[in-house]
C-alpha cells in the first residue's frame, strides 16, 4: 500500500518492522533450542567419564555463576527477594528433576528418542492447565492430547520390544518439565527473570553439593574439565536467548519452532554418537509434533475469536 505522495504508508512500515522483529525472535528461539540440544549432547558425552551427580552439580553451579555474573550490580543485593519464594523453590525443584531424569535417560537412549518423549510436554501442560490454572481444554484439544500421548507410546512401545525400561526416566523428565512450565506461568506476572534464574540455579547447586562430594572425580584432561564447566553456561545462554525471543514476539509465533529441536538432536546424535533414529521414533515423533501443532493452532484460533 502506497500513500498518495508515493511513499510507503505508516501501516506498511509498521507491519514490516513487526515482520523483522518476529524473524529476529524466531532466530533467537532456534539458537536457544540449539543450545539446549548441545547441552544434552554434552551431558550424554560426559556420562561415559563422570557420575551423573557430578555432571548435574557442575551444570547448576556454573549456571549460578553465570546468573550472578550477568545480574546488574545494583540488583545483586535483592536478586534473591521474592514474594512467592516457596513457589520459586518448587519451580527450581521441578527444573532439577527434569535435568536429573533427562541426564540419566541420555545414558541409555538416543538423543532423538529422549526428545521425542520430551515433545509431549506441551500436551501435558495443556492437560494440567485446567485443574492448576483454570485454563480448561475443549473436547477437540483433549482428543489431540490423547493422540499425542499415543505417539509417545509408539516411541516407547512398552512391553513390545521397544525402548529399554530406562525410557521411564525420560517420561519422568517430561513430567517434571511440565510442572516447571506450569509454575513458570504462575510466577511470570509478578517475578523478575533474574530472580527466577537465580532460584533455579541455586536450588540445584545446594541440593547436589552434599552428594557430589562423595562421588567427585577429578577430570584427567583439560577437554573434559572444559566440558564440565560449560554445561551451565550453555543452559544459561539458551534460557537467555529464549527470554529475549519472547520479549519481542508472542509465544504463539515461537511455540511451533520448539519442534525444530528434533533436527538438532538427530544431527548431533548422528555426528557424535553415530545414532540413527529408528522408524518407530520417527513415526511417534511425527504424531506428537502434529498433535502439538494442532493444539497451538487451536489455541490461536480461540484467542482470535
Amino acid at each position: 500500500m502506497v500513500s498518495q505522495g508515493g511513499s510507503p504508508s505508516r501501516l506498511d512500515a509498521t507491519s514490516d518492522a513487526e515482520r523483522i522483529q518476529r524473524l529476529k525472535a524466531i532466530g533467537l528461539m532456534c539458537v536457544a533450542l540449539m543450545c539446549f540440544s548441545t547441552l544434552d549432547t554434552t551431558a550424554k558425552y560426559l556420562t561415559a567419564s563422570f557420575p551423573v551427580i557430578q555432571i548435574i552439580f557442575c551444570r547448576y553451579f556454573t549456571h549460578l555463576m553465570a546468573a550472578v555474573g550477568t545480574t546488574p550490580p545494583r540488583e545483586l543485593p535483592t536478586v534473591w527477594r521474592s514474594r512467592r519464594w516457596v513457589l520459586q523453590i518448587m519451580r527450581g525443584c521441578f527444573m532439577l528433576g527434569a535435568t536429573m531424569f533427562n541426564f540419566i535417560a541420555v545414558q541409555y537412549l538416543q538423543l532423538a528418542e529422549t526428545m521425542s518423549i520430551f515433545f509431549a510436554t506441551p500436551l501435558m501442560v495443556a492437560l494440567l492447565s485446567g485443574p492448576l490454572l483454570n485454563e480448561w481444554v475443549g473436547p477437540r484439544r483433549l482428543i489431540a492430547i490423547c493422540v499425542g500421548f499415543a505417539g509417545v507410546l509408539l516411541v516407547v512401545r512398552p512391553g513390545l520390544g521397544g525402548l529399554p525400561w530406562q525410557a521411564a526416566y525420560s517420561v519422568m523428565a517430561m513430567l517434571s518439565y511440565s510442572a516447571y512450565a506450569i509454575t513458570t506461568r504462575m510466577l511470570a506476572p509478578t517475578e523478575k527473570s533474574t530472580t527466577a534464574q537465580f532460584y533455579s540455579a541455586t536450588v540445584g547447586t545446594i541440593a547436589f553439593l552434599p552428594l557430589v562430594i562423595a562421588v567427585w572425580q577429578t577430570p584427567d584432561s583439560l577437554f573434559l574439565a572444559f566440558l564440565l564447566l560449560i554445561t551451565g553456561f550453555i543452559g544459561f545462554t539458551g534460557h537467555q536467548f529464549m527470554i529475549m525471543a519472547h520479549r519481542i514476539a508472542p509465544a504463539a509465533i515461537l511455540s511451533p519452532f520448539i519442534y525444530t529441536q528434533i533436527f538438532w538432536m538427530s544431527l548431533l546424535g548422528y555426528l557424535i554418537f553415530g545414532d540413527v533414529p529408528g522408524i518407530w521414533t520417527i513415526a511417534g515423533a511425527s504424531i506428537v509434533i502434529a498433535s502439538g501443532l494442532y493444539l497451538l493452532w487451536r489455541e490461536r484460533r480461540i484467542k482470535t475469536a
